[in-house]
């Protein structure tokens, strides 16, 4: 069997900083934090009152009224970024065969708004049952990836990956790989989650997972940093349009990076926390390497999972140190999660377009926030704090972890004519 080459020809993105992906990029860029007091609805009794909310997004922008009705938040910001990455890559009828068109999607919890609605308003009744006809299609996890193929006609194989906050990450890895196997020639792969409500806040606060530090919510996402707390919730979504290398040169198709590996693993540790060693950490870098066939000396950067909890970050900076050796000193390392908060099931999609953009231009962006440093980590690594850097990026790798031991590491490389 002949192994196919995979590479990016379109991308979208819903994100806390911007409804696009140019507005997103430069928000990166530019150390934007997307952080700010939660709007959607009154959370004076919480513990964390913050969050990274997508902005200015009027649904009824982008659907009518009907459709409005049918969608969660989370299926919206899908549809939202698929139709911006569809647009970007050019796909018609009149050039790709759809047949040979799948959607992988990924999301950690799927139409937990809608969930939440409909159990209230059943609670605070009689006990009559009633329900929306279309509270089931509205809340399951897999609707977002059967919404994409419904719009556009996509009829090659689709489905949805749910495992926590590597979801589009495993999304984009299945992809890749039907796509190399020969088993399509496109995918519109990524994310999208929407749980910035009473439900989503509570629980996490419950866990003990978000930050709470609401007197500084503009920098208490700060990763690497003595004072970090856990994550601040973000919301959105990233899509990518993969494809298969020689049917995207025929067909025009401009290309942003090529998608060279992946690797996935389990920390089999714990519910919530990282591997104390990062042995699940190290563990995906490695085969992510090995099957991009690639040294640790070939990467450049890596945008980490660093999410801003005291375990976390330790866990994936020894993991990096245990695989990278000396070169973890030459390469760049930044923690997007710092501007955007954490996108849990989206993480690994909006992190996957950072590194991509990191490879097409040459930047990196940064970790801001970053004030005092924590004697458990090693400062000697260039975690890219504060401001963007120039370098030039051959490969980059995007490491997102799960609750639940969930790894996944992707590989992308600068598209060279």
């Amino acid at each position: 069997m002949q192994i196919k080459r995979v590479v990016v020809t379109g991308i979208g993105a819903i994100t806390p900083l911007g409804n696009n992906l140019r507005d997103y990029w430069d928000g990166l860029v530019n150390g934007v934090s997307g952080a700010n007091i939660i709007t959607r609805f009154d959370a004076s009794k919480f513990k964390s009152k913050f969050a990274c909310e997508v902005k200015n997004f009027d649904p009824n922008t982008y659907f009518d009224r009907k459709e409005v009705k049918k969608l969660d938040p989370y299926a919206m910001f899908a549809l939202v970024a698929a139709d911006e990455a569809v647009r970007d890559a050019g796909i018609t009828p009149e050039t790709v065969n759809f047949e040979r068109v799948g959607v992988i999607w990924g999301s950690g919890i799927g139409g937990a708004q809608t969930f939440y609605e409909e159990t209230k308003a059943f609670c605070a009744g009689d006990g009559t049952p009633r329900f929306s006809p279309f509270f089931i299609p509205k809340m399951i996890a897999d609707i977002a990836s059967g919404h994409i193929s419904i719009k556009y006609g996509f009829r090659g194989p689709n489905y949805t990956t749910v495992s926590a906050c590597a979801s589009s990450a495993n999304a984009i890895a299945d992809a890749y790989n039907y796509i190399k196997l020969g088993k399509a020639d496109i995918f519109v792969s990524g994310g999208s989650e929407a749980v910035i409500h009473e439900i989503g806040i509570g629980g996490f606060n419950a866990m003990h997972a978000i930050s709470t530090n609401n007197e500084n919510y503009l920098t208490a996402s700060r990763p690497f940093d003595l004072t970090r707390d856990g994550f601040v919730m973000g919301e959105g979504s990233g899509c990518l349009i993969l494809e298969e290398y020689e049917h995207a040169v025929k067909r025009g198709a401009k290309i942003y990076a090529e998608v060279i590996g992946t690797g996935m693993s389990a920390d089999a540790y714990h519910l919530t926390a990282p591997h104390p060693e990062g042995l699940g950490a190290s563990t995906v870098m490695k085969l992510a390497l090995e099957d991009a066939g690639i040294t640790t000396a070939d990467v450049d950067y890596i945008n980490v999972h660093g999410t801003s909890t005291p375990l976390g970050d330790i866990s994936e900076v020894m993991a990096i140190k245990r695989v990278f050796g000396d070169h973890a000193y030459r390469l760049n390392v930044s923690a997007t999660k710092s501007m955007t908060g954490h996108l849990l099931g989206a993480a690994g999609a909006i992190e996957s377009i950072a590194a991509i953009m990191a490879t097409k231009y040459d930047i990196i962006p940064p970790t801001i926030n970053f004030q005092t440093e924590d004697p458990q980590i090693d400062y000697k690594i260039n975690y890219t704090f504060n401001k963007a850097q120039q370098r030039k990026v051959v490969i980059s790798i995007s490491n997102t972890f799960g609750f639940g031991g969930h790894n996944v590491s992707l590989v992308f490389r600068k598209f060279v004519i």
